[in-house]
């Protein structure tokens, strides 16, 4: 099986690509094109996300915008590990949701020469890195930052703010329940909620 293989014994090694940002600032987007593109090439690509992710399609990887891509939703960050052999690119969505697990497994599939492209909210709701992006960050031979316009200002936003009352850390939601934010309308809204 070529999860077996060593590093020395591995044809090629892969990468891990990591990109992150805040809601809607496009990370789901960018993963869907960097799939599409690949397949384009004739590559053998899966893509997963967390089983728990149901907020637009239970099969699917979906933007904001409603650009989709077929996926297979899991429980678990082994699970992609059993699926993934006949394929040359890995993509995983909503990585912040799975235990840290996944960096064993991204680690495993790019030694195993493997593309993993994963994408992924780098902050929580209160503004603090989220689950286990910031050691995927650590890990990532790319990364890319992508960012959304904040809905008070109109400037950059990186910041996602909860407009819910919830304490939950994970609350799967849209634009109902949260808003993108810069981080000077992020600071003011956390100073009025003191």
């Amino acid at each position: 099986m070529f999860l077996e293989r060593s590093i020395n014994q591995a044809d090629n090694i892969g990468w891990i690509e990591v990109i992150c940002g805040s809601m809607f600032s496009g990370k789901t987007e960018e993963l869907i094109r960097r799939v599409k593109r690949a397949k384009l090439a004739k590559q053998k690509v899966k893509i997963f996300k967390p089983k728990q992710d149901t907020r637009y399609s239970k099969k699917k990887v979906t933007s904001h915008d409603n650009n989709s891509i077929k996926s297979k939703p899991v429980n678990s960050p082994e699970k992609i590990l059993e699926l993934s052999e006949k394929f040359d690119i890995i993509g995983i969505d909503e990585a912040q949701f799975f235990d840290d697990s996944i960096i064993y497994v991204c680690n495993k599939l790019a030694n195993a020469g493997k593309r993993v492209i994963v994408a992924g909210l780098d902050m929580d709701y209160r503004g603090n890195p989220f689950g286990p992006m910031p050691n995927l960050l650590a890990i990532a031979e790319y990364i890319t930052k992508v960012h959304a316009v904040c809905t008070r200002s109109g400037k950059m936003a990186s910041y996602t703010h909860r407009t819910v009352k919830n304490e939950d850390l994970v609350l799967l939601g849209d634009t109902r329940r949260y808003e993108a934010l810069s981080r000077r309308e992020f600071i003011k809204v956390k100073r009025k909620k003191k």
